[in-house]
């Protein structure tokens, strides 16, 4: 990859450092899965040899080892793109007769799964959603990992005399299901330097500079491998549930408001919703709370998805999941402006592909230029 992507390789405990020039030689492949409000995770394949030291590492307390740290990054057209910043959950040695066939395959998943590990049990009085999140992850700091949580679009602020939020899971489980019940997601973003991460709580990211177009269709202009789009009607639903406000004998309906208070459209077409389905499990809350949650359901669901994959040489630019890409030569209906939802690296010596995953609401583009 010398006239491409140059990769590094960090390891070690709670602050990882440049891997032996060992270990990026025998480095075959690298495959990242980065998706929004989920776990990233990564494979690495090392050829293996006997007697060599990356035999050794696989040992406890070796460089590979189960729960040491891994950052993986690359340098393209001057600039550093971190793409997994995780620990190493599993190994697996596959030896081979022949000579110099035999290769060691590292498993793992980013930082996240760090907050995965001990049930925890504690009260948060007075703490509004965001400021439980912020508390929670300042305690990882020793990895890097910076909060950045933001406030609900609705306010939900406890009364420590009458209602005291409990968490009673692991931080990682309480940290997604106190987003879900807003509207929010959360997920660790590595970088912008190796050895970094922002852990994010709050609305899916509808906004900011596009990344470079995604191109189809338009002969030696074109820079996707292949590019695949499908509207599911589906998909949006009106969600409302029914609430009885003493001292009335009249149930009045709470219906969830549309995504838009929350993000910002990227389709000039929004899906109309085609079915109204129940906001089950609100009994007890606040009208507030019943909102945030039928919101939260809205949101999680988009009608319209793309599927592709780039050579990142041709493209020339790494793809980052959680921003925006613009598309051009689909067509009227799926031109436009679209969230990277999920995108897979994959990484050897002599290439660099990515396979991703895109979204949005409905049909048409809500912009006629898109950055080339």
């Amino acid at each position: 990859m010398a006239d491409g992507p140059q990769l590094m390789l960090l390891l070690g405990d709670t602050v990882p450092a440049p891997a032996p020039a060992a270990f990026l030689d025998a480095l075959h492949g690298v495959r990242i899965t980065s998706t929004s409000g989920a776990t990233s995770g990564f494979q690495l394949t090392f050829s293996l040899a006997a007697g060599a030291p990356l035999a050794r590492a696989v040992g406890p307390g070796g460089a590979l080892y189960a729960k040491k740290r891994v950052v993986v990054a690359v340098v393209f057209v001057g600039r550093c793109h971190v793409l997994v910043d995780g620990v190493i959950t599993h190994q697996e040695v596959h030896a081979a007769r022949a000579p110099g066939a035999s290769f060691l395959v590292v498993t793992g998943e980013d930082l996240s799964l760090l907050m995965d590990l001990r049930h925890v049990r504690r009260a948060f009085p007075g703490l509004a959603p965001h400021l439980r999140a912020t508390v929670i992850c300042a305690a990882y700091a020793q990895y890097g990992i910076v909060p950045q949580a933001v406030a609900p679009v609705l306010t939900d602020q406890p009364n420590p005399l009458v209602d005291v939020p409990v968490q009673a899971a692991t931080d990682l489980a309480y940290l997604r299901a106190t987003a879900a019940d807003v509207g929010h997601v959360f997920h660790l973003v590595p970088g912008p330097s190796p050895g970094v991460s922002t852990a994010y709580w709050g609305p899916q990211r509808r906004e900011g500079a596009l990344q470079p177009a995604l191109t189809t269709g338009c002969g030696a202009a074109d820079n996707v491998t292949e590019l695949t789009f499908s509207f599911d009607g589906l998909a949006t639903a009106r969600y409302g549930t029914y609430r009885f406000e003493p001292p009335s004998s009249t149930a009045s309906e709470v219906v969830a408001p549309e995504p838009t208070v929350l993000r910002g459209p990227l389709a000039a077409s929004p899906a109309q919703a085609l079915c109204q389905r129940a906001l089950t499990g609100q009994t007890g809350r606040t009208p507030n709370r019943a909102l945030l949650a039928g919101l939260g359901r809205k949101v999680a669901a988009d009608a319209v998805t793309g599927r592709g994959s780039v050579d990142v040489l041709r493209y020339g630019h790494v793809l980052a999941p959680h921003s925006l890409v613009g598309v051009r030569g689909a067509g009227a209906a799926y031109d436009g402006r679209y969230l990277v939802a999920a995108v897979t690296h994959d990484l050897t010596p002599d290439s660099f592909k990515q396979h991703f995953t895109l979204v949005r609401e409905g049909l048409g583009a809500d912009t006629q230029v898109v950055t080339a």
